[in-house]
């Protein structure tokens, strides 16, 4: 995938910890959305393991989801862990403006673009 087409395509990253049961049940929730949208790309993001991408955001409820598309942050904040859940969120992006966000969440969605 070229630079900018990665770029152009929303992007779906769950921040999680590892000692999360939690995020533990969401992989099988994360792997169904990827199944059913074919043109996102999702990624999935340990705190701890992958803190210098993380960086200086702070994750406080897991999971926490950031939506994004290019250089556009759509949402970043947590989410109950249910597939319905989700498909409504990934649905109301569609045209959605930008969110408001801590520089340090515009960082990792940059970081995220560039490197995942």
């Amino acid at each position: 995938m070229s630079p900018a087409t990665t770029a152009a395509t929303p992007l779906v990253a769950c921040l999680c910890a590892s000692w999360c049961r939690v995020c533990d049940s969401y992989h099988d929730v994360f792997a169904q959305l990827r199944e059913r949208h074919p043109g996102v790309r999702f990624v999935w993001v340990d705190i701890e393991d992958d803190e210098e991408l993380v960086g200086d955001l702070e994750v406080e409820t897991f999971p926490t989801l950031l939506v994004g598309q290019g250089a556009l942050l759509q949402f970043i904040g947590p989410i109950t862990p249910q597939l319905a859940t989700a498909e409504r969120l990934l649905a109301s992006m569609a045209g959605a403006g930008p969110a408001k966000a801590s520089p340090a969440a515009m960082s990792l969605l940059a970081r995220l673009q560039h490197s995942c």
